[in-house]
């Protein structure tokens, strides 16, 4: 008699809270903190889009559960909710600051090393800094293969490991990693999902832990912020006007 054991997978999503892109930007404090009065905040899209939508399509074409990590205070939870409304099985937030993105992989590695997970997924990077650093810091301390700004990522549990590719110059990379592995998503991992309303009813009773940070360095600070130059104005010229369009280019136009 033969007795078939199905491999579940766990997979750990990394997600955090970022203003929408569409909010102004200021900053208070003598230019050294971002100003979030009036500010509406939101999954940052890399972890959603990318990040958490795949880790959802694997779990359903695999089983297994998906998870959430986020380092954040009581803000986060609305963040955190909507995320569980797509589908995750869980969460938990560490209740802390995000000083740094040093600190906050620390928090994510001390918390996900308990987990036994095979996959953690992050975005490619946060809209609101734009570090890109958050994965491969995980990694290295968790001392499992990173690879960075994945576009496809399947699944080989019975072997152990995952298949990717990425683009890089002039091509794209495909490969294999052994897992456990940190993997960072970027356009082309999933598409963007809408909750649905079984799942923001749901999202109401799935478990929200919440846990104290571990003590961590803090390796950078924030000096001041400056925003870009404004834009300069647009010349605007009738399109049955190509002379003075031509003449505009050669004489005015500025290479970006």
């Amino acid at each position: 008699m033969y007795i078939l054991q199905r491999i579940v997978m766990k997979i750990l999503v990394c997600i955090s809270k970022t203003p929408d892109t569409t909010a102004k930007i200021t900053f208070n404090a003598n230019n050294t903190k971002f100003n979030e009065e009036g500010v509406a905040f939101i999954i940052n899209p890399s972890d959603e889009w990318y990040a958490l939508v795949r880790a959802l399509e694997l779990k359903e074409s695999l089983g297994g559960s998906v998870e959430l990590i986020s380092v954040g205070r009581e803000d986060y939870d609305p963040v955190i909710r909507k995320a569980l409304a797509l589908g995750a099985d869980g969460a938990l937030r560490i209740n802390s600051d995000t000083p740094d993105s040093y600190f906050v992989a620390a928090q994510i590695a001390h918390f996900a090393s308990q987990g036994n997970y095979d996959l953690i997924l992050t975005g490619k990077e946060t809209i609101d800094y734009n570090g890109s650093g958050l994965g491969g810091m995980v990694a290295a301390m968790l001392d499992v293969p990173y690879v960075s700004l994945a576009t496809k990522l399947d699944l080989s549990p019975a072997e152990n490991q995952a298949s990717f590719r990425r683009e890089i110059e002039g091509g794209e990379e495909v490969g294999k990693v052994a897992l456990p592995a940190v993997v960072s998503c970027m356009k082309g991992m999933a598409e963007q999902r809408i909750p649905n309303m079984r799942g923001i009813m749901a999202a109401r009773t799935r478990p929200l832990r919440v846990e104290e940070p571990v003590e961590a360095p803090v390796l950078t600070e924030a000096v001041r912020f400056e925003l870009p130059p404004p834009r300069e104005g647009m010349t605007k010229v009738d399109p049955e006007n190509m002379e003075e369009l031509v003449r505009l280019l050669h004489e005015e136009a500025k290479v970006i």
